[in-house]
């Protein structure tokens, strides 16, 4: 009978992110921009295509492009924020993590493609280790002289799961502000197998509840969406972790689009990676790799825009895709987005 409750202390607590996000930039024009990454079935990121090659669809109705680039052949404003994830994470995997995301950071002589800061997610909250560098050998430097120290929140009960789920979504929102508040394309490489999801048959959500998870789902979407905001997952998971929940996430892929569809699924980290267009690698060890793959994805991109028909009401669901003409091809973007008042 108490769990309800708990969970209306955690939402309530998690909008006060939400209610900030916009106060924190300046609020953007309806144009909806998009960064799109456009892939065969296996292969990098293509290149060489133009703005008629691409059609824009919103709620399943072709719209007008706005403004059309190709980054890669047209150098484009982006930052990295590579993020080991100590609260979602056991102690000896953390150890294995460092060692592979040194390896990432002094490869290629240590020459990063973009400016790259490293930040560590612990109990006490998010630490940047240091500004911006194209250097990963500082980078690596400065990680190493980084200690990480054990969790204090133990995965041994519900109010512990709970409270991670708390912290790690504080976490995102603060991070997500911050780095919304910088020009230009973002990236967030989140270096962690996800927080507890907490959702299922025994987990029941009230209207209230509902209403408020709702409203900060859209808030989250909107916040990413206009800070420019691609998010990645790159799972590490360990053996001290819960294997089952590895694909779990999948469960709730399919955009919410009212109230009484929502659980706390729908703010799992890897949902909302892949809703922004990013990815989601593993689980498996080789983490190095799965960060190559990730900086891939901005080697060659295209940025386009458009403008998004009138707003019915305020955090109403509209479904995006991207088809290109070529076949054979498959655009990769943000699936959606809420619209605002």
């Amino acid at each position: 009978m108490q769990r309800p409750a708990r969970f209306a202390i955690v939402l309530l607590s998690l909008a006060v992110w939400v209610a900030a996000g916009p106060a924190q930039q300046t609020p953007p024009p309806n144009r909806i921009t998009l960064d799109v990454v456009v892939t065969p079935k296996s292969g990098a990121p293509i290149t060489g295509l133009q703005k008629q090659d691409f059609t824009v669809l919103d709620n399943g109705v072709a719209q007008p492009i706005a403004t059309f680039a190709a980054v890669g052949v047209q150098p484009a404003p982006l930052e990295v924020v590579l993020l080991i994830d100590a609260v979602n994470t056991n102690f000896q995997n953390i150890a294995y993590e460092r060692k592979q995301i040194d390896s990432f950071l002094q490869s290629d002589g240590g020459r990063l493609a973009h400016p790259t800061a490293l930040a560590i997610f612990t109990d006490t909250g998010t630490q940047m280790q240091q500004d911006f560098s194209t250097d990963g050998n500082s980078l690596s430097a400065a990680l190493d002289q980084e200690t990480i120290g054990l969790r204090e929140i133990r995965p041994d009960s519900q109010w512990a799961l709970q409270e991670r789920l708390q912290i790690s979504l504080d976490a995102l929102g603060k991070l997500a502000i911050k780095e919304a508040a910088r020009p230009g394309r973002k990236v967030i490489l989140w270096v962690s197998p996800g927080w507890p999801l907490l959702s299922g048959p025994m987990v029941e959500l009230d209207g209230k509840q509902m209403q408020q998870l709702y409203a900060q789902i859209a808030a989250t979407s909107t916040l990413l969406r206009r800070g420019g905001i691609t998010l990645y997952s790159i799972d590490s998971l360990g053996p001290g972790e819960n294997v089952e929940r590895t694909d779990y996430y999948q469960n709730f892929l399919k955009p919410v689009t009212k109230p009484g569809q929502v659980e706390l699924g729908d703010l799992a980290l890897q949902v909302l990676a892949v809703q922004s267009g990013g990815l989601v690698l593993g689980p498996g060890n080789d983490i190095a790799r799965f960060l190559e793959r990730c900086m891939a994805d901005t080697a060659a991109y295209y940025e386009l825009s458009f403008d998004p028909p009138p707003a019915e009401r305020r955090d109403q669901y509209h479904a995006l895709q991207i088809k290109v003409a070529q076949p054979g091809l498959t655009a990769r973007t943000r699936n959606g987005y809420y619209t605002g008042p």
